[in-house]
């Protein structure tokens, strides 16, 4: 049996620019790919922190350390300059595979600098009022 997991995450980087005319897809800083280990032309999940907006495109190049989230074309209409993102791809593989899996998170500041990665999700306790 195969299982989709989440193999990648750009978590709340921040939309730089939101072009309706350009070809469609995401410009996603170069270093930004390498480091979660998303392919150009790779289909991504895009979430919209700030207006709920879930959507799917592939991922293009940006040029290297422009700090680049540029949503593009049809999915102009979905972010713009400043939004939040949650930028995620999924991979399918079989439960032994699954076992040994952990994905590449990467997490940003307000200036789409990388603060740090993990491969894990600190467990949510319930917070006390």
């Amino acid at each position: 049996m195969q299982i989709t997991l989440l193999k990648s995450k750009l978590h709340r980087v921040t939309t730089t620019h939101s072009e309706l005319d350009y070809e469609g897809s995401c410009a996603i800083d170069g270093h930004f790919l390498e480091v979660a280990g998303i392919r150009e032309y790779e289909q991504i999940q895009i979430y919209n922190v700030n207006n709920g907006n879930r959507f799917t495109t592939y991922a293009i190049r940006a040029e290297e350390n422009t700090g680049i989230i540029s949503v593009n074309g049809a999915a102009a209409h979905k972010a713009a300059p400043g939004d939040l993102l949650i930028i995620a791809t999924y991979a399918s593989m079989d439960e032994k595979e699954a076992e040994e899996f952990k994905p590449i998170m990467v997490y940003f500041d307000e200036k789409n600098q990388i603060t740090h990665t993990r491969n894990t999700i600190p467990k949510q306790m319930q917070q006390l009022a």
